[in-house]
């Protein structure tokens, strides 16, 4: 087993350093992020009151991480990692997160209600992706099944800025806690069910148990992150300085399958 499978199995993370091929693709994407922050088509992604550009799926990548003419496609031990250990072979990848933490985030915007923004600073909003809030009083069910999280700065923060928040072992709690919902079920009913409670328990759980990590590697490097692991952002505590700008790529090469992404 490698190094990097037994971080990821053990942590539920593994972080890759200085990679020149992956520096190239940031450093093409890079003008491209920047300039979506002033698209008034995309205006749409800023949240808490400004602080953050949250841009899901903005990026017009191909399924080989390219965008023509401006961004090579994907490559580096990282990608080749993500893409040969965690994905079958007709994998491809979507269209990237381009993610913008600006200093003094988070204000309180229209999106939060008083206690989730409470939540936002005290718990750096941490979650698991994939699941949809759209049930009834703000219940979750399971709406994507990402088979991981790849995190490709496009830029050097340190880890006072904006940084990103990771919970040493959550994947394994959230794992289990899933496990019980889902136990009996149909698996084709499973995007239906109501999760709410095991969910909200076994966040408190990892809160209580598990360490919280800052991962604030530079530019040319990436990190990447077990579907079930407990993440967020932590607020920006720095003097004033360049925005935290990474890509986040979340594909699905399960092809729904929530089996494979509960047992990944």
């Amino acid at each position: 087993m490698s190094d990097a499978l037994r971080r990821y199995r053990e942590d539920g993370w593994a972080v890759f350093p200085h990679d020149p091929a992956l520096a190239a693709w940031a450093g093409a994407c890079a003008p491209v992020a920047r300039a979506m922050l002033d698209d008034p088509a995309l205006a749409r992604w800023y949240r808490c009151d400004g602080t953050w550009f949250a841009g899901v799926n903005v990026l017009p990548n191909d399924r080989d991480g390219a965008v023509a003419g401006r961004i090579p496609p994907l490559s580096g031990e990282a990608v080749a990692f993500a893409r040969d250990t965690l994905a079958p072979a007709s994998f491809g990848w979507d269209a990237a997160q381009i993610s913008v933490v600006f200093p003094g985030y988070p204000r309180h915007g229209c999106e939060d209600t008083a206690a989730s923004f409470r939540y936002r600073l005290n718990r750096h909003a941490a979650h698991v992706d994939g699941l949809e809030r759209s049930m009834p009083d703000r219940r979750r069910k399971l709406s994507e099944t990402h088979s991981f999280l790849l995190g490709i700065p496009l830029g050097d923060s340190g880890p006072q800025e904006g940084a990103f928040v990771i919970w040493r072992g959550s994947h394994e709690i959230m794992r289990a806690a899933f496990r019980d919902v889902f136990a009996g079920r149909d698996p084709a009913d499973w995007f239906g069910i109501d999760v709410t409670e095991a969910y909200v328990a076994a966040r408190k759980h990892c809160f209580e148990t598990c360490e919280p990590v800052r991962i604030a590697p530079g530019q040319g490097s990436a990190y990447v992150v077990h579907p079930l692991a407990l993440h967020g952002v932590a607020p920006w505590s720095a003097p004033a300085g360049a925005p935290r700008m990474v890509a986040y790529f979340r594909p699905d090469a399960f092809s729904g399958d929530p089996v494979q992404w509960l047992s990944a």
